[in-house]
C-alpha cells in the first residue's frame, strides 16, 4: 500500500476530516495513486500542520470535464466552485475519500522542521517511502495514538 503526503487548503481539509467532502481533485502531473493508497493530510494556509489521513477509494484520471462530471454526480461534497482547481489542466485526477482518520494531535510545520530540518510540504502531493524518516519517526507514532 502506497502512502502520500498531500497539501490541502484548510477549508477543504476540514471538509474531508468532518466527512463532508468525499472526493479530492488534483491536476495530474504523472503520479497516479492506486485504490487503497493512504493520503496523509498537510493542511496548508494558516493551519500549516499534518492533521489526519484518508484511504483512497476509486481514483479517476481524465480530462477535467470528465472528472468534473464524476465529482458533481452527487454525494461527493464537491461544489462547482471547487472545480476551478482543475480547470485549464490537460489531465485531472479525482480521488475518492474513504476511511478518514483525524490525528489526536496536529503536527505543526515548525515542529516538523525541528524534527526534519529543511522539511517542505509538497505543492500538491508526493509519495512517502516506508523507510523515509517522516514515515518511521512520525506517521507510525501518529497512527499508534488511535
Amino acid at each position: 500500500m502506497e502512502t502520500y503526503l498531500i497539501s490541502i487548503l484548510p477549508l477543504y481539509a476540514h471538509r474531508i476530516l468532518t466527512g463532508k467532502k468525499k472526493m479530492e481533485l488534483r491536476r495530474y502531473f504523472g503520479l497516479k495513486p492506486g485504490s487503497g493508497s493512504i493520503f496523509v493530510i498537510y493542511a496548508s494556509g494558516g493551519t500549516r500542520a499534518i492533521v489526519g489521513e484518508f484511504k483512497a477509494g476509486e481514483v479517476y484520471v481524465g480530462k477535467p470535464e470528465e472528472i468534473a462530471r464524476i465529482a458533481l454526480s452527487g454525494g461527493t461534497g464537491v461544489f462547482k466552485s471547487d472545480l476551478k482547481y482543475i480547470r485549464g489542466s490537460k489531465i485531472a485526477i479525482g480521488i475518492e475519500i474513504k476511511e478518514v482518520k483525524v490525528y489526536k494531535r496536529p503536527v505543526k510545520l515548525e515542529e516538523l522542521r525541528r524534527i526534519f530540518p529543511g522539511f517542505q510540504p509538497p505543492l500538491s502531493f508526493r509519495r512517502i517511502d516506508e523507510n523515509e524518516p517522516l514515515y518511521v519517526l512520525l506517521l507510525e507514532r501518529l497512527r499508534a495514538q488511535g
